[in-house]
Parts: structure tokens; C-alpha cells; sequence
């Protein structure tokens, strides 16, 4: 089984870039599809950006051009490099890993977008 754990998250002004990372152990990373999602108050967890074992990418319409998904297996981890964050990206994401036969889900990291 694999364990995921995020980092990066915080408080960030309109404009503002963050980069969250998702470390993870337990498992050959490599062979999983990887994903951010979010959830803000009150709505559903929406996928953000996914990225397969192959490097394949996909985004949110609501991200496209301005989230930046990667991964480095050497390091076991998946990043997500946000630029000209807007308050409406205010949510605590989510790191996601599945394969064939499992899934896992890290804790949680909180982003806010605020003046």
C-alpha cells in the first residue's frame, strides 16, 4: 500500500504562485497514475490535474494554462506548480494515487487565496 504525503500549501495573494508536493512510500510509485484534487467548503472534490505512469497529463478546464502537473520517480513524488492563483483556487487539495488494483488519498494540504 502506498502512503502519500503533501506539503507546500499556505496562504497566498491573487497573482501569487504556490508549488505543493506529494512524497510517496510504501509502494513502486512509478507505476501509478497520480493526481491533485481539491475540495473547497460546501463543494464536491473536483480533479485538478492527473498525470500517468508515462508521463501523460490532464487538467481542469478551470487550471488549464496556469497548474502545472510533474512528477519525478527518482523521488517518489508528484508536484503542482500553481501560478496566478485566484481566490477561486482557495480549497484544501489533495494528493491521489491509483493503480489496477488500489487507491490512496493523502491528508490534505489547505490553500488559500486571499488579499
Amino acid at each position: 500500500q502506498v502512503q502519500l504525503v503533501e506539503s507546500g500549501g499556505g496562504l497566498v495573494q491573487p497573482g501569487g504562485s504556490l508549488r505543493l508536493s506529494c512524497a510517496a512510500s510504501g509502494s513502486i510509485f512509478s507505476i501509478y497514475t497520480m493526481g491533485w484534487y481539491r475540495q473547497a467548503p460546501g463543494k464536491q472534490r473536483e480533479l485538478v490535474a492527473g498525470i500517468s505512469s508515462l508521463g501523460r497529463t490532464n487538467y481542469a478546464d478551470s487550471v488549464k494554462g496556469r497548474f502545472t502537473i510533474s512528477r519525478d520517480n527518482a523521488k517518489n513524488t508528484v508536484y503542482l506548480q500553481m501560478n496566478s492563483l485566484k481566490p477561486e483556487d482557495t480549497a484544501v487539495y489533495y494528493c491521489n494515487a491509483r493503480s489496477s488494483s488500489v487507491q490512496a488519498w493523502g491528508q490534505g494540504t489547505q490553500v488559500t487565496v486571499s488579499s
